[in-house]
């Protein structure tokens, strides 16, 4: 065997390591197959959801404003007309993701004749590979929402930098069938302290700041979500027992509602949801 067959079969060897080393190729979606989907990075797949856990938005209280305005928010985006990117932060517990599913599910029933908007949901430790789940759906016939819950970045994360391009700051900009909804805790999705820090140790603080803190200007709309009254948690507790048909005698409704939000340190829509669980087992009900 000659020297040059030699170095053809090493560089034979050596194409077919780097090719399985190669990320795979994106396989087109079945987007009939669901309305929501997870984007899987690894396999660069958007995996249907079968069930989807929601509730009713009729369920929602307590948010009515912000409700409103994220519902107008998404049927223009649906209707094919100028929307923003929103962030939900806030109090923790408040409907903040229940309400991106619940919104989209209703904008999807108002006009059955109109494509359906799908939901795909990001993890938060997926951010990096969002410019590729974009480039995936971009040319496609539908409009979709693109949804992360509880972002937020650490100290020492840089993939922020990726979001801010992907969201308006690249060259293509974000496709026109495309939006991204999100859900902190924190405003500006970067802890405090991390902003701070920031301000004493930079050369230029006010420019370091800014860095930080322009992530969340790419969100168009800010929706915050603060902690509910009393009479609002009722409200809530009222609502899902009226909607499951839990007959129950009022006043020893509220009583263990607000009982069980006592034990608990916080009144909110998930410890509300959480109390009308543990009732409609008490009571021998399916919901």
């Amino acid at each position: 065997m000659t020297t040059e067959d030699l170095l053809s079969q090493k560089l034979d060897r050596l194409i077919a390591v780097l090719e399985r080393m190669a990320p795979p190729a994106a396989k087109p979606a079945d987007l009939t197959a669901a309305d929501c989907f997870v984007w899987d990075p690894a396999r660069l797949t958007l995996d249907p959801v079968a069930r989807v856990n929601r509730v009713d938005i009729s369920l929602i209280q307590g948010v009515d404003n912000v409700r409103d305005i994220f519902l107008d928010n998404t049927r223009r985006f649906a209707d094919g007309l100028p929307a923003n990117n929103v962030l939900l932060w806030g109090a923790r517990g408040m409907g903040k993701s229940s309400l991106v599913k619940a919104v989209q599910a209703a904008v999807n029933v108002e006009k059955p004749g109109r494509p359906p908007l799908k939901l795909i949901e990001i993890h938060r430790e997926d951010i990096n590979s969002l410019p590729t789940l974009m480039n995936s759906i971009k040319d496609s016939e539908y409009r979709f929402i693109l949804f992360c819950d509880d972002l937020s970045f650490d100290h020492d994360d840089t993939s922020y930098k990726s979001l801010k391009a992907a969201l308006e700051g690249g060259v293509e900009g974000r496709p026109a069938n495309v939006i991204f909804y999100a859900t902190s805790n924190r405003r500006h999705l970067l802890p405090r302290d991390m902003i701070e820090n920031e301000r004493s140790t930079a050369i230029n603080p006010s420019e370091a700041v800014e860095e930080k803190v322009s992530l969340s200007d790419r969100f168009g709309l800010w929706l915050g979500f603060h902690k509910c009254s009393q009479d609002d948690y009722l409200t809530m507790v009222d609502g899902y027992a009226s909607y499951f048909g839990l007959n129950y005698d009022e006043p020893k409704l509220h009583a263990e509602a607000l009982e069980w939000a006592t034990t608990r340190g916080n009144r909110s829509g998930r410890v509300a949801w959480q109390f009308i669980q543990d009732l409609a087992g008490r009571l021998g009900r399916t919901i």
